[in-house]
């Protein structure tokens, strides 16, 4: 979020200074892990469904600006128990905002993808035009773009402490600099927690594992096979087809361990969960995509209690602001955010409807 957003300020002209601990795109936060689904007909509200339609609007003039290639127009097959989960609200939102899409019963989804295996109650449902971006070249796209409209990058340079002061917003780095702002935006990602006392989020950092196996490309392989959720008694889970042969990509979205920013990440396979849970549903509803183990990964959720995310000023100090929550949901309107965020640091105001991402809700 903060690297879109520095893009978009520096092409209007702001001056930007974007400061990272790390050198992005990298595996400490949120964004590592190859691709990140791309979806129009969403839960949560009309106000989602016009973000993400935005998002995929600014991911395509992104790739004009770049020439690089970040989406993947895969389509996207949405499958659900029933009796656990409805598509009822999304689809009528989704008819309002003239996006397309197909209502399959289990018969049509297991004849149109043979790799699938459902019970005859569930229901799916196919987005045509969804799919998957590119997580780290999205990275660094942005960088590259923000970089040759004047914006300036620290990497490997924590920020110590923030003060407030009347006429600018000072932070200290671990580089023993002090740099001054008009205004800052804080998007720490899973984070947040370091920049205690200054701000104190109710997000919680969680620890998530993802896996590649082994998969018949004829089945699971790009050219044939979308990206997919499955929701079902088992829990939540995504994925991916077989790109060039890395294996098909699963993660759960439900569940996972609290992790405490700046601790030892515990590696893949540390846990049962980790690959366990991931074959337990493949052997369920993709079996012949239930191979090896081919690579598996560990990366961070910063959840909020409602799992919507937080853009809204800092409650005492209007000239920062604050955007968090996103992980599990949030990297497909990257794009969008940082326009919107670009738009509030210079105008206060942003076209999108923002309101039920105050943080004013939690209290």
């Amino acid at each position: 979020m903060g690297m879109s957003a520095g893009y978009y300020l520096s092409r209007s002209g702001c001056k930007i200074l974007l400061i990272d601990a790390f050198d992005p795109p990298h595996t400490e936060g949120s964004h590592h892990g190859d691709s990140r689904l791309m979806r129009h007909v969403y839960s949560g509200g009309p106000d989602y469904i016009a973000m993400a339609l935005l998002a995929q609007k600014l991911w395509h003039e992104l790739e004009e600006t770049t020439g690089d290639q970040l989406f993947v127009p895969s389509g996207v097959i949405n499958v659900v128990d029933p009796g656990i989960h409805s598509f009822h609200n999304r689809l009528s939102h989704a008819d309002d905002a003239g996006i397309r899409y197909e209502t399959l019963h289990a018969a049509e989804v297991m004849k149109r993808w043979p790799g699938i295996t459902i019970p005859e109650h569930y229901e799916g449902m196919y987005e045509p035009d969804a799919g998957y971006l590119y997580s780290e070249p999205c990275i660094r796209a942005f960088r590259k773009a923000g970089e040759t409209h004047g914006a300036t990058l620290l990497t490997h340079t924590r920020v110590e402490h923030i003060e407030y002061g009347p006429h600018s917003v000072a932070v200290q780095t671990s580089g023993g600099e002090t740099y001054h702002a008009n205004q800052i935006i804080l998007s720490a990602g899973a984070w947040f927690q370091t920049l205690k006392p200054f701000v104190d989020l109710p997000i919680q950092a969680v620890r998530k594992t993802v896996g590649w196996f082994d998969a018949p490309q004829a089945l699971y392989g790009e050219a044939h096979f979308p990206g997919f959720t499955l929701a079902g008694k088992e829990g939540t889970y995504y994925g991916f087809p077989s790109i060039g042969g890395s294996g098909l990509k699963m993660g759960r979205h439900d569940t996972g361990q609290v992790w405490t920013p700046g601790s030892t990440m515990a590696p893949f396979g540390t846990e049962e969960t980790d690959e366990g849970d991931l074959r337990r549903l493949l052997e369920l509803h993709m079996p012949q995509a239930a191979g090896e183990l081919k690579r598996g990964s560990v990366c961070k959720y910063e959840f909020t209690s409602d799992e919507d995310f937080i853009i809204d000023r800092h409650p005492a100090h209007e000239r920062v602001w604050l955007a968090g929550g996103f992980s599990g949901h949030g990297f497909k309107f990257a794009s969008a955010i940082g326009q919107i965020l670009s738009d509030l640091v210079q105008t206060g105001h942003t076209d999108q409807d923002i309101s039920r991402f105050t943080l004013s809700r939690f209290r």
